[in-house]
């Protein structure tokens, strides 16, 4: 039976599926550590949901198996290295240059989950029997799922790695069904530690341990409120996620082009700040209709742009950039915008000094 489900998963594209046992007993105390630390920051829905995230039989009474999906994302873009290295454009993690990864891998898995249940008299399924998809929609521990059924092993960065590299997303099948579990490959690591000193905000606080408080991607996406003054400058130009710690990593040398679904939109891959900055609320939900980057709304895209604007080169098409929100009726918007004009103040001071 198991043969069967993972040639239907490579039939809808999944670049491996495995099978784990629904236990997180192991990771539950690396999780409730990690919180107990506070290093959720203002993800409160870490611990509010904590019990279901440790006991995967409360979102699917019943579940005995979980079935682990692997879909590579990495695009055909403008090269991340040189992106990073020219202040006046804006930098998007690599896996939002497409179309949101949640409806594309939900879609898939509900079709391999519907064709259980249509093959459940042919395979001689126990009935009646449950199953739910997920796609970073519910509190699942998704990389431990992926490490438990050989998907992936984790890396020191804390994300799922594979020996083709980290550019892909992760999907689970809950399942009443008791499948036969698949053996782990085991961490291929070694003793790297790239990822850790590439971090920009050192966010990497020991390997296998991320303070999200300090990460980019947590400061760009998730944070509702202003970014941590300090902070700010490390950001650079990165307005929607940081990918440094994939960038530096080995492994992604042996990357493949991924499915088709994320490839380029809006040409994100390479934009200017300052093109970005004018986009009105309707411009900013109509272009990034069907796109992660929409779920933060225009406000915080803005307040992220803001401080990219801040940490670029002064110039003309910068500062006007910048003028032209300063009095925007957001305050936590007016607040960026002006540290990023006294940013360019202190340049300006810098250069006449000189």
């Amino acid at each position: 039976m198991v043969r069967r489900i993972k040639e239907w998963g490579q039939e809808l594209g999944f670049a491996s599926l495995g099978i784990a046992r629904a236990d997180v007993s192991t990771a539950t105390p690396r999780l409730l550590r990690w919180l107990a630390l506070g290093r959720h920051g203002e993800m409160d829905y870490m611990s509010k949901h904590a019990a279901l995230r440790t006991a995967p039989e409360n979102l699917l009474p019943g579940t005995l198996s979980v079935i682990s999906v692997r879909l590579p994302y990495w695009p055909v873009a403008a090269d991340a290295r040189e992106l990073l290295a020219d202040g006046q454009l804006a930098y998007v993690s690599r896996y939002a240059l497409g179309r949101d990864y949640h409806r594309t891998i939900r879609l898939r898995l509900q079709k391999l989950a519907d064709r259980l249940r249509d093959e459940a008299a042919t395979l001689a399924l126990p009935e009646p029997f449950a199953c739910r998809a997920f796609s970073d929609s519910a509190p699942v521990m998704e990389i431990e799922f992926a490490v438990q059924s050989g998907v992936a092993w984790r890396g020191k960065h804390t994300l799922s790695l594979t020996r083709e590299g980290s550019w892909f997303f992760l999907g689970e099948i809950y399942t009443s069904l008791p499948l036969p579990a698949d053996v782990p490959i085991g961490d291929h690591c070694g003793d790297c530690r790239r990822c850790l000193d590439a971090c920009p905000t050192r966010a990497i606080v020991a390997p296998y341990e991320v303070d999200a408080r300090l990460c980019i991607s947590y400061l760009t996406i998730e944070l509702p409120g202003a970014i941590p003054v300090p902070l700010r400058r490390l950001i650079g130009n990165r307005v929607y996620g940081c990918d440094d710690c994939q960038l530096c990593c080995p492994w992604n040398r042996f990357a493949r082009i991924g499915d088709p679904d994320f490839a380029v939109r809006n040409g994100l891959d390479a934009p200017s700040l300052a093109a970005l900055f004018a986009w009105s609320e309707d411009e900013f939900n109509a272009r990034l209709a069907g796109s992660a980057i929409r779920r933060i709304g225009h406000q915080r895209w803005l307040r992220n742009l803001a401080v990219a604007l801040g940490n670029a080169a002064s110039s003309p098409v910068i500062l006007a950039a910048l003028a032209s929100r300063q009095d925007d009726p957001s305050l936590l918007l007016r607040e960026h915008v002006g540290w990023a004009l006294a940013e360019h103040a202190q340049q300006r001071s810098v250069v006449a000094d000189a």
